[in-house]
């Protein structure tokens, strides 16, 4: 996948996460987001550290949290959740939308899957449509399944996955699982969500696991 490509995919997709959280209300970013404990706040908080973490800062961070890496990512962001507030995340989430820096030890389209899926989470308890592009999301989706960073191989072992609206198609066996790219995307990153949008003897299977 090139590069220049995926960036570019990427800075528009977080623009226009910006644009859509310029129009959330104050009650909004207390809302739970589909991130079990985090609130809407903690989320955008989160998505503005993928530009800004540093390796001897995730190392300080994984020795506070135990070596926990999710208990590492939640107090990062619970933290500077509480120093910034919305309009200032924002903005900083805008100004870096171009940033070729990432997370250390994340591949060139981790920032790309992080803000399609987090624009869910934050999108659907808040009961809003963000759309997620055929191509990109396509893209993000064949990043989970063959990264072991997600557990998306265990998770959807023995899983057909269909896209409804694209012509696409992954995985072996009869538990088939039919739906669009996006619904497809969060059961593939572990949200229970996506099952609402998808059909099929695997997804009977999944809800049980996720």
């Amino acid at each position: 996948m090139d590069r220049e490509r995926v960036l570019s995919w990427t800075k528009a997709e977080r623009l226009g996460l910006a644009d859509f959280l310029d129009d959330l209300e104050g009650a909004d970013w207390e809302t739970p987001s589909l991130c079990t404990g985090w609130t809407v706040h903690d989320v955008v908080a989160h998505l503005t550290l993928s530009t800004r973490t540093t390796l001897p800062g995730m190392v300080k961070g994984m020795v506070r949290a135990r070596g926990d890496w999710e208990r590492m990512e939640f107090d990062a962001a619970r933290r500077r959740a509480a120093d910034f507030g919305p309009a200032e995340l924002i903005a900083q989430f805008r100004e870096t939308a171009g940033s070729t820096r990432r997370a250390p030890l994340s591949a060139p389209l981790d920032p790309l899957v992080d803000v399609l899926v987090h624009g869910q989470d934050i999108a659907r308890p808040l009961s809003r449509v963000r759309p997620t592009p055929q191509e990109q999301t396509i893209a993000a989706l064949e990043h989970v399944l063959a990264s072991p960073f997600y557990g998306a191989r265990k998770r959807l072992r023995g899983v057909r996955l269909v896209a409804t609206d694209a012509n696409w198609s992954r995985g072996e066996g009869q538990d088939e699982v039919r739906g669009p790219a996006g619904d497809l995307l969060l059961l593939a990153t572990g949200r229970a969500a996506g099952l609402t949008g998808v059909s099929g003897p695997g997804a009977e299977r999944l809800g049980r696991v996720l």
